[in-house]
């Protein structure tokens, strides 16, 4: 290998470690937001608290936007090397310091202040990151491998996704449930600093981007990027174009494939904690090459096609491979063989009181397919009885069989190559609309509108369309009126179907796609 291929595979090494660990700590938070829901919010309404955290999670998404500008405009003047060195420590910090807040129970309503306070900064660090890395490595690449090398660096936020599953499950299985929901749960947020330092301790040795130096030493760096950015008519039609044509669809094609298939499993589905991670990281695992595939494959026909082809793919599969998922795990069509010699009972007092008891039913039912599915019921019983009693909180979770689980893989595969047929070829493709001067702060801000905003709404959005799914046919139900929705499990998919559809046709229309030229 060549002295220049060697730095070159060193620049995009360097360079994606950092990336993917920005990532690892950005949803670190997402992949526990199940367990954060009971720790940072009231547990009196599960539902609510977690649709809280949803919301916690996606207001990092909100601010990456004005991470991009601030930071953006950071790495125009300064350089990427530098800009992307303190986006880094930011980010670390803040994801550490999320796993040292006390719990609601201890510091009551500081506690979601604080999350939501770090959730923010996180943000801005992401908001930052993914520019700097995206433009320092495509400033370092030669034209024809552009989609290649730069592909590299977008496996890095579906690795980081794999990575923080990973951690979860290994740091799960190595202890009991509870005392993961108790403590156990801070480790991935706290081992997070350690790999910061590490990835600090590479980056501080990079040089910056060749473009960017030569236009620094003839003295052609923009004064204000903001203002040209923005401020210029026609570069400000091109960041339009960018957002509605491009990073709108493929945010929301991301995170329906990545995060809002594993909140559908886990909470819609019911599926085993630990079984849904490992569906989720068998999808990613096998779907992950395919980003390279398809950066590699933009340099030979088009960045264009490729992304739009898998927006298109999106739109028209997404409700068939969505309810293939649910009806696989349902257990409404399988056949029970036992349940009544597994079902235990507990009876403990509950701390407030002397007389008040909690009493636990565990119930396993066995099915004919070799599914299972654990019933807890938790029933206050109270001493006043002029009192209402609570009503009792059910939670099932269901084991589904190997070969249903593999049937779950493959539908989440074919969510991840949507993923990569958008995502692959798109750092090339918005380096090459911008010139260099601006690059970095022209390109970060439609990226992160389009992942942060219409991508990282997603979950919360899609979670809330159904769960109003859910109560509308509960309430026609109790009135003794037909249901108002068939599948109202399928009635969050509309929002990313829409907002994909249209960026498909914006794409189709005005988007050129042949200017490779990024020395402009």
């Amino acid at each position: 290998m060549s002295e220049k291929k060697q730095k070159l595979s060193y620049i995009i090494g360097a360079s994606s470690v950092g990336t993917l660990i920005e990532w690892y700590d950005f949803y670190i938070f997402g992949s526990l937001a199940t367990v954060l829901a009971t720790k940072f919010f009231p547990t009196d309404n599960p539902t609510a608290a977690f649709l809280n955290t949803l919301a916690t999670f996606a207001a990092g998404f909100v601010v990456r936007p004005f991470g991009a500008l601030f930071f953006g405009r950071l790495g125009d003047l300064i350089g990427r090397k530098y800009t992307f060195m303190v986006t880094l420590l930011l980010m670390g910090g803040a994801t550490f310091a999320i796993g040292l807040i006390p719990s609601y129970a201890t510091i009551g309503a500081l506690a979601p202040i604080l999350v939501l306070l770090l959730r923010l900064l996180q943000g801005l660090a992401l908001g930052g990151e993914y520019g700097g890395a995206a433009t320092y490595v495509a400033e370092h690449s030669p034209a024809h491998k552009r989609g290649y090398w730069t592909s590299w660096i977008q496996t890095t936020a579906t690795v980081g996704l794999f990575v923080s599953l990973g951690v979860i499950m290994v740091t799960r299985t190595s202890m009991s449930k509870e005392a993961f929901e108790e403590w156990g749960w801070r480790l991935p947020f706290l081992m997070s600093i350690f790999m910061v330092f590490i990835s600090f301790l590479i980056r501080r040795n990079m040089s910056e981007s060749p473009l960017f130096a030569k236009a620094k030493a003839e003295g052609k760096t923009s004064a204000n990027p903001l203002k040209e950015s923005f401020g210029n008519k026609l570069n400000f039609k091109f960041v339009l174009l960018a957002l509605f044509g491009a990073t709108m669809g493929q945010g929301v094609i991301w995170y329906t494939g990545q995060f809002y298939a594993q909140t559908f499993l886990l909470k819609t589905c019911n599926i085993d904690d630990v079984q849904a991670n490992s569906i989720m990281m068998w999808g990613l695992l096998l779907g992950t090459p395919f980003f390279i595939a398809f950066g590699a494959l933009s340099d030979k026909i088009g960045r264009k096609g490729i992304m739009l082809a898998g927006m298109f793919l999106a739109v028209l599969l997404y409700r068939p491979i969505f309810d293939k998922i649910y009806q696989t795990a349902s257990i409404q069509n399988k056949t029970e063989v036992g349940t009544s010699d597994k079902t235990t009972v507990q009876v403990e007092l509950i701390a407030k009181t002397v007389a008040d008891s909690l009493i636990t039913t565990t119930t396993i039912h066995d099915y004919e397919d070799g599914s299972l599915m654990k019933e807890v019921v938790k029933t206050t019983v109270l001493a006043d009885k002029s009192v209402a009693t609570p009503k009792p909180e059910v939670k099932k979770t269901i084991l589904v069989n190997n070969k249903d689980k593999w049937t779950l893989i493959l539908m989440i595969f074919s969510l991840i190559i949507f993923v990569t047929m958008v995502y692959g070829p798109i750092a090339a493709f918005l380096v090459e609309m911008f010139p260099t001067k601006i690059r970095y702060s022209s390109m970060s801000l439609p990226y992160h509108i389009g992942n942060g905003v219409f991508g990282g709404l997603m979950p919360a959005v899609a979670t809330f369309l159904s769960t109003q799914a859910n109560e509308a046919n509960t309430k026609a139900q109790n009135l003794g009126q037909a249901i108002i929705y068939d599948k109202p499990y399928l009635q969050g998919l509309y929002y990313p179907i829409i907002i994909a559809g249209i960026c498909f046709f914006i794409g189709l229309i005005y988007i050129n796609g042949k200017d490779r030229n990024i020395h402009d």
